[in-house]
């Protein structure tokens, strides 16, 4: 197989991942820390502690957003250790990617300014927002695995076209599962807010892969 990669003609335009790597970096860490952005010291004088308290639903979108972009950022890293070539269609999928993570800060403080302040609809609308930006991502990694199943002198010795493949199923879960949240939400917004927190989960546990638990296992 990689007899074949070096052969193919496009593998004049590759070019390696590290600059890739280091950008996507840059830009899940700046928007992980835009989520703090969000919380907000109490300026009432003596009522602090309530203050504090009433901010309890910001904290846990915080807490649910950071946790989402933490496990984003683990699953970009082990996806890249299963390639060692970026081609310029990888390259602008990555960047969508990139911008439908990059935007989750402000779904993130819809929502906590929903559950402090708003009524029962407010919730509903935060809720379905929030989805549909989570839907935006599962999306954009669906087009990654597409890209890579389908151009296999990008991928690393040992990593055979076929896991890309599968991995098209981890983001058909998520699109079902914000489809689910949306419904949920428009029932009850506290339950969907619970399956929304579930999804990161779901990714976390998954981050090496469907099936997989070594790195660059070719395995099947």
């Amino acid at each position: 197989m990689s007899g074949s990669r070096r052969e193919d003609p496009e593998r004049r335009t590759l070019a390696e991942t590290t600059r890739v790597e280091a950008f996507s970096d840059g830009v899940l860490a700046i928007g992980i820390t835009l989520l703090v952005l969000d919380l907000h010291s109490p300026e009432e004088r003596g009522q602090f502690l309530s203050g504090l308290v009433d901010q309890l639903p910001v904290y846990v979108a915080y807490l649910a957003s950071f946790v989402y972009i933490g496990v984003i950022w683990v699953n970009h890293h082990q996806l890249f250790t299963r390639i060692d070539a970026v081609d310029s269609g990888l390259l602008w999928r990555n960047l969508v990617l990139l911008l439908t993570t990059s935007v989750l800060p402000f779904p993130t403080s819809v929502l906590g300014n929903a559950f402090q302040h708003g009524d029962r609809h407010d919730q509903q609308v935060a809720l379905v927002f929030y989805a549909l930006v989570a839907a935006s991502m599962c999306l954009s990694w669906l087009l990654v695995y597409r890209h890579l199943s389908a151009h296999e002198w990008l991928l690393a010795a040992g990593t055979p076209a076929a896991f890309f493949v599968r991995e098209r199923w981890r983001s058909w879960v998520g699109l079902a599962a914000n489809a689910a949240c949306v419904l949920v939400a428009l029932w009850q917004p506290v339950a969907g807010l619970f399956v929304a927190a579930l999804l990161p989960v779901f990714y976390g546990l998954t981050n090496a892969g469907l099936g997989s638990s070594a790195r660059r296992s070719g395995g099947d």
